[in-house]
């Protein structure tokens, strides 16, 4: 039986110390491209989710082949933990319908 892998990147849009890094240009493409591109190249990871407050985050997310999740406002403060927005996306894939046997979180 072959597992479901999910792989989940989590990119708020009011980074502190450097602002809009996730979209910031690295060697040609934003920051959050790379870690996208090496999700959805992976042979064993299913299905690739952005979760982000931050509409320009989640168009560029789309735009690179990725799934997203609108992330509610209180999952996006400083305060707000990386383990909040994983339960926050498999609470929401769940509803849904999407189970999964692993979820991986992947930083851009």
């Amino acid at each position: 039986m072959t597992k479901k892998i999910l792989s989940i990147i989590p990119a708020r849009g009011g980074s502190k110390g450097l602002p809009r890094k996730n979209i910031a240009d690295l060697a040609g493409k934003p920051l959050i491209a790379w870690t996208i591109e090496a999700s959805l190249n992976s042979k064993y990871i299913t299905k690739t989710i952005v979760s982000s407050d931050d509409k320009e985050i989640l168009d560029v997310a789309i735009k690179y082949g990725s799934e997203i999740i609108k992330r509610p406002d209180n999952l996006a403060t400083d305060t707000a933990t990386s383990e909040s927005v994983v339960k926050h996306a498999i609470d929401y894939l769940e509803s849904i319908g999407e189970v999964f046997d692993i979820v991986i979180l992947l930083q851009p």
